[in-house]
């Protein structure tokens, strides 16, 4: 159903027509041996709508969010190379850490040496489980021109146990059980000293 234009309606029609010039796209049907086909009202409408919605998309910015695994989905994933049994009693916070490490309030410069020198010194005692606390991390950005990582050095540690001089002292990383500290600390199981 379509109406006939009113004169007014024709008047911007023909100065939006004049200021306009003809889309060649190269694109003729008759060149891929189609009809030309008749666009109907219904269809132009439908087709109008479609292109509007596809324009919206383009327009609006990208809201999907890349999830990067967190700390605990990390060491969940990690192979087992430990002992099965000890591992799960371990993470029941049924085995008793032989020595701790609180690294509660420290920046990154002084939390990564005093962690070296207590892994390094727990494992050449033969110590074979050790906790260390980084907390759970701050519940807030403090609103500075950098943003600042939720748990920076709940996040780091195990980097920095993955990493030499470390890595060759520790045999399995864990988050520790609730009566240890939880999401704020960790199960360190080192290898038998040499």
């Amino acid at each position: 159903m379509s109406r006939k234009l009113r004169p007014d309606e024709l008047d911007l029609w023909r100065k939006v027509a004049e200021r306009t010039e003809r889309l060649d796209l190269g694109f003729r049907p008759e060149s891929v041996g189609l009809e030309p086909q008749v666009i109907t009202a219904p269809k132009r409408k439908k087709l109008i709508e479609t292109l509007v919605q596809q324009d919206r998309r383009k327009s609006q910015p990208s809201t999907r969010v890349i999830r990067q695994p967190s700390v605990s989905d990390d060491l969940r994933s990690a192979p087992l190379q430990m002992d099965r049994k000890a591992f799960d009693q371990m993470k029941r916070g049924k085995i008793r850490p032989e020595g701790r490490i609180d690294l509660h309030g420290m920046t990154l410069d002084r939390a990564h040496p005093a962690l070296t020198r207590f892994i390094l010194s727990a494992h050449s005692s033969g110590k074979r489980l050790v906790l260390v606390i980084t907390g759970k991390g701050k519940s807030r950005d403090d609103g500075g021109p950098i943003p600042v990582r939720f748990g920076v050095l709940r996040h780091q540690v195990p980097q920095w146990l993955g990493m030499q001089p470390l890595s060759s002292a520790v045999m399995q990383i864990t988050q520790a059980h609730d009566r240890h500290g939880g999401g704020g600390a960790y199960y360190v199981y080192l290898r038998k000293p040499r």
